[in-house]
């Protein structure tokens, strides 16, 4: 089967190619953070009836890059009571060294969707690769954050948790502009890099080459 990009977030999908009626929990998930030099990646699940998807359209969900950070922000706080519930966890910057960011970005998702009260019928997931050990049916879309309104609603909560963070981590480090460029690498923050060496928050595999181009 085909499937449109309308079709992820149209109960009628779930009820016909899925066999899951309105009241049955469906999940989606995401992951942010996954190309930033200093942090964790992040990742949110959230956990919807059927019934309620179309809530989320009416709401105002989508990808959350497609958002400014003030609507993001405001997203956030209005999406958990449309929601049954939600998790957000992470993988830690040892952890990303140690089996690289791929693999870190599917442990923060499965994490994620492990902090649900109770497993979907199925999981939606942003990305190529589905969720090896999650035993719930899956799909893996990509681009799903802006194809799924379940991903999507995902993207934002997991989006406007790791800003936080790194805003609250920029007061510890203040020479990378950090509040400004969230731990992605612009110019101000491979500038830092170059003159005052990486934090141990710092993702050495990323930082690496930055810092040895002045050797």
């Amino acid at each position: 089967m085909i499937y449109s990009p309308s079709c992820y977030n149209d109960r009628q999908w779930w009820q016909e190619s899925q066999g899951l009626s309105g009241d049955r929990l469906v999940a989606g998930v995401d992951e942010v953070g996954r190309g930033a030099l200093f942090g964790p990646v992040v990742a949110a699940a959230v956990l919807v009836p059927i019934e309620a998807i179309d809530q989320l359209q009416a709401l105002g969900v989508k990808d959350s890059k497609k958002l400014s950070p003030q609507r993001r922000a405001q997203l956030a706080q209005a999406l958990p009571p449309y929601l049954h519930s939600y998790g957000i966890s992470f993988a830690d910057v040892p952890t990303i060294e140690r089996i690289n960011i791929r693999q870190a970005s599917l442990l923060a998702m499965e994490r994620a969707v492990q902090k649900l009260p109770v497993m979907p019928a199925y999981v939606l997931v942003d990305g190529r690769d589905r969720l090896p050990r999650i035993v719930s049916a899956q799909m893996a879309i990509t681009g799903g954050d802006g194809k799924s309104l379940l991903i999507g609603a995902a993207s934002i909560l997991a989006k406007v948790w790791r800003d936080s963070l790194i805003t609250r981590l920029a007061e510890r480090f203040p020479h990378y502009d950090l509040a400004s460029n969230k731990g992605y690498g612009t110019a101000n923050h491979r500038q830092g890099l170059r003159q005052y060496g990486a934090t141990p928050l710092h993702r050495p595999l990323f930082c690496r080459k930055i810092i040895e181009d002045l050797d």
